[in-house]
């Protein structure tokens, strides 16, 4: 097990779990993680831009999902719900993300690689690795507007990969963690949609032919 610093062990004292019933996850792909970010320590002109990105990024899935609502506007009533929805199920993916992330209780790579060159602050012992909230929304942003428009799911989908490699980059995530986050955010997203939208297809009809028409229908 790798060694703690003084710091690291103090703060578990305060922690959910304790430094030994915490999960360490750098035997599952550790060395591709320090070799990321080595990539990070060799490109020390990019990491403050890293930093800034990695977190700003989340108001770009925002911004995707109110053109996603914009554009549905000329669009049947199927995917105006869907586009409706969009939010519900990106926040019900980050919300079992969080579950999941809890009970897993995976070190972040900060703990157990205190060694490896990390650009983002570590935080709190409680905060745990797997998976990752970012890359989840970014995920569950693409999952949930495959039902609203193709081309805004495959710009999201660009984006989210970068958000990803990003989150790896500053050194918040492993590589697994990245990739359980994908599956996790696509997965809820893409089901939430599917069940809610069915239910608000006739309440969307029903507005569209009143006061809400202009937000929901164009011309």
């Amino acid at each position: 097990m790798p060694t703690l610093s003084v710091f690291h062990v103090k703060d578990a004292m305060t922690a959910p779990h304790s430094v030994t019933s915490a999960f360490d996850g750098s035997g599952i792909d550790g060395p591709w993680f320090t070799w990321v970010t080595g990539i990070a320590r060799d490109t020390p002109w990019l990491n403050d831009s890293a930093e800034v990105l990695t977190q700003a990024g989340l108001g770009v899935f925002a911004v995707l999902m109110v053109i996603g609502w914009w554009r549905a506007r000329r669009m049947d009533g199927e995917r105006m719900a869907a586009a409706l929805i969009a939010p519900v199920s990106v926040l019900a993916a980050f919300a079992v993300a969080e579950v999941v992330k809890s009970r897993v209780a995976e070190l972040r790579p900060c703990r157990s690689l205190p060694h490896a060159y990390i650009v983002e602050t570590c935080p709190q012992m409680s905060d745990y690795a797997f998976p990752s909230g970012h890359t989840t929304t970014a995920a569950a942003t693409v999952g949930a507007l495959v039902l609203v428009d193709r081309k805004l799911s495959r710009i999201a989908l660009v984006l989210a990969v970068l958000e990803g490699v990003s989150r790896v980059y500053v050194g918040a995530h492993y590589p697994h963690d990245v990739a359980g986050s994908f599956v996790v955010g696509l997965v809820v997203a893409l089901c939430v949609s599917a069940v809610l939208r069915r239910a608000l297809i006739p309440l969307v009809a029903t507005l569209r032919e009143g006061r809400c028409r202009p937000l929901l229908a164009a011309g």
